[in-house]
């Protein structure tokens, strides 16, 4: 039986936070410290339904990573992608709710849950506006806790990962063994011995 990703979660950041702290200090130094109960139950209250396991235990360590205004700025190092605080995540579920809500009201229905949804919660943004999301759709099959990514301007989102655990994994394989993403195929590099890149291979 697969081990839920709100136990493999906190395994997992551990690996890559320590990684960072001595690799890529840049982006180590770009972490957050872990969200208040107080702030995961606003979350939950904003988003009128409960954070996935595993992103809660996520922000429950790292609310997030200091914003990134411009591409030399430390705080990428998910595959591209800045960590979302709390208040940043609440912010683009609402943007992508609203996306979803406008395709229906313009007739193109089946845009939602192609390229937006209200049960699609951010969680990482790259500086283009591109972001990764958790799935809380629980009618959909298979759906419930995978990962995908919209790029904007794509007809379609991605899901390179099954789960936020197994994207952690994933990532803190790749950093420790500097080693190809397969999800992605990217392998993990080091710009100016402090901040971490993700060059396509």
């Amino acid at each position: 039986m697969p081990v839920p990703d709100a136990d493999v979660v906190p395994a997992a950041w551990s690996r890559i936070t320590r990684w960072l702290e001595k690799h890529a200090p840049g982006d180590h130094a770009a972490l957050r410290p872990g969200a208040s109960e107080a702030a995961l139950a606003a979350l939950r209250d904003g988003l009128g339904f409960a954070p996935h396991p595993g992103l809660r235990s996520l922000l429950a360590v790292c609310d997030g990573v200091v914003p990134r205004r411009a591409s030399g700025e430390a705080g990428a190092f998910l595959v591209g992608y800045g960590l979302l605080g709390t208040v940043e995540v609440l912010e683009w579920q609402r943007y992508l709710a609203r996306r979803a809500e406008e395709a229906v009201e313009e007739g193109y229905e089946d845009e939602v849950g192609r390229t937006s949804h209200a049960r699609w919660v951010p969680f990482a943004q790259a500086l283009t506006g591109d972001l990764l999301f958790v799935d809380h759709r629980e009618d959909e099959e298979g759906a419930y806790g995978t990962v995908g990514e919209i790029s904007f301007g794509d007809p379609d989102h991605q899901r390179p990962w099954p789960g936020l655990g197994a994207m952690l994994d994933d990532l803190a394989d790749a950093m420790e063994h500097g080693t190809v993403s397969a999800a992605v195929g990217r392998r993990p590099a080091v710009h100016e011995g402090r901040m971490l890149e993700w060059p396509t291979v």
